[in-house]
């Protein structure tokens, strides 16, 4: 197959008008043999759920825990007119606009009705809405996707575009498909020579997306769409370089784009936080042999990062990122020769929803570095201590700052990052690295994760990257390739 599929986020879709002529229409002879799968526009989702970082309650989340029901419905109310609005920028056409809003009245008004015959339901005792509260986050989390598909679907006819939308949210569908049904239905009959599909990044199925993968979903969606269809290579569309590290922290200037990279890669970052692609999407396109490529969608020219089997270059420290978490530290002087500990805590840990980024053990200590709320791990602390009650339980606030690369097997990354941060002031708490020398993981105080990242950046790219570039004496002058 010659086509490819590619995914919009939800921050390059809040400026989906300047995409018509940086994305869409940038190569007249390349409009079509693609796919588009789009995300809700930027801020849209979390007023549908509840806020992604501050857990600022949205209209599920108002529902969920609001008896009266008064809550929800101000909530709704607000949401479509923040859709509205959003889309009222965007699409310049008053016969586009008024489209638009019947849209989003016709979905609201249909949620509405929903929400309403259930909380009917649960004011009767042999009722229980629990169970259908992960179907209604689903009707109101694909909402957002099918509004941005829809919208993004008229700007784009009215460019000129044979543009189609492609509604994967089974709105008032009957049918409860899976994902892989759900997608053939929806793609047959396009012809990609001639249409421009339009997806949603969400799609209604028997697996239940959110209950696996909760906000997630899109890049899933996205991933196995290509993979089904086969795509040549599936893009995701990103308003930055995939780079060696933040800008914000280590400079504009000092940045490098990574430019080729392993899947293996893109597993620790998001491992680590990052949002290169969900971990179970990066899985799909590696079994189906479909590469991946992070473009900045307002540099079309640009090939961007390709993430694929051959992997980045040798030898060379791809990323520098930084991720605050909690050391949990089990330590039992009974714990030597005795089974049994490792797996009491991983349980009580999974059980409460921490996600382990990383470990640690010796002969009588196991600590676990933990991304996730404070509340949630006292509970686990209090799990395990009560199966322990002689153990020694400590949590502490750290920083993990990693150094990623496809193969740093001949770069002494653990003694040059030290040196560096020792000469920057920095003290780390600890450090690892693995055999494979993919990864090496540095410890710290909190407040010292940017100072960490600045000083091992400094050292283990800008400078690496001078050195590289600097004239080969065996080559005559000529300059080394940087990725």
């Amino acid at each position: 197959m010659t086509h490819t599929v590619e995914k919009i986020g939800g921050t390059c879709m809040s400026r989906a008008s300047e995409l018509v002529d940086a994305l869409f229409l940038h190569d007249p002879k390349a409009i079509y043999n693609r796919v588009f799968v789009v995300s809700a526009f930027g801020g849209i989702t979390n007023k549908l759920l509840e806020h992604k970082k501050t857990g600022s309650p949205g209209i599920y989340a108002r529902f969920a825990n609001d008896d009266s029901g008064a809550g929800w419905v101000d909530a709704l109310r607000d949401t479509a007119e923040s859709m509205c609005a959003t889309h009222a920028e965007i699409l310049t056409h008053d016969g586009d606009r008024e489209r638009a809003d019947a849209f989003v009245r016709d979905r609201m008004e249909g949620a509405r009705a929903c929400m309403l015959d259930l909380q009917r339901l649960g004011s009767y005792g042999h009722f229980r809405i629990d169970q259908q509260m992960m179907t209604l986050r689903e009707l109101l989390s694909g909402m957002g996707e099918a509004h941005s598909a829809f919208v993004t679907t008229l700007l784009l006819q009215r460019n000129g575009v044979n543009a189609r939308f492609v509604d994967l949210s089974g709105w008032r569908d009957e049918e409860n498909p899976t994902l892989n049904a759900r997608l053939t239905q929806a793609m047959a009959g396009i012809d990609l020579t001639a249409e421009l599909p339009i997806v949603t990044g969400y799609a209604q199925c028997s697996e239940g997306l959110m209950r696996e993968y909760d906000r997630g979903y899109s890049e899933v969606v996205f991933a196995h769409l290509a993979a089904q269809t086969s795509a040549a290579e599936a893009i995701i569309h990103k308003e930055f370089h995939l780079s060696s590290a933040d800008p914000k922290i280590v400079g504009v200037d000092a940045v490098r784009k990574i430019g080729r990279t392993s899947y293996d890669v893109a597993d620790q970052l998001s491992n680590l936080g990052m949002e290169a692609i969900h971990p179970n999407a990066a899985r799909v396109l590696r079994r189906a042999d479909v590469p991946l490529r992070v473009k900045h969608a307002f540099e079309p020219d640009d090939p961007g990062t390709l993430i694929g089997p051959e992997g980045g270059e040798a030898n060379r420290v791809e990323m520098i990122t930084g991720l605050p978490v909690q050391a949990f530290e089990v330590h039992e002087p009974d714990m030597v020769g005795v089974k049994g500990y490792d797996a009491t805590i991983l349980s009580a840990l999974t059980r409460h929803n921490l996600w382990i980024v990383s470990k640690q053990s010796n002969a009588n200590t196991i600590t676990h570095y933990i991304d996730g709320s404070l509340k949630a791990l006292r509970r686990a602390e209090q799990e395990v201590q009560k199966t322990y009650p002689n153990a020694e339980i400590s949590t502490r606030a750290l920083a993990m700052v990693a150094v990623i690369g496809s193969d740093l097997s001949e770069v002494s990354v653990l003694s040059q990052g030290l040196q560096a941060l020792d000469a920057a002031g920095v003290r780390p708490l600890a450090a690892q690295q693995g055999l494979r020398r993919i990864e090496v993981q540095f410890l710290l105080p909190r407040d010292d994760m940017d100072r960490a990242i600045k000083a091992l950046h400094d050292t283990l790219v800008s400078n690496a990257t001078s050195k590289r570039r600097a004239p080969n004496k065996a080559s005559t002058g000529a300059q080394l390739r940087v990725a």
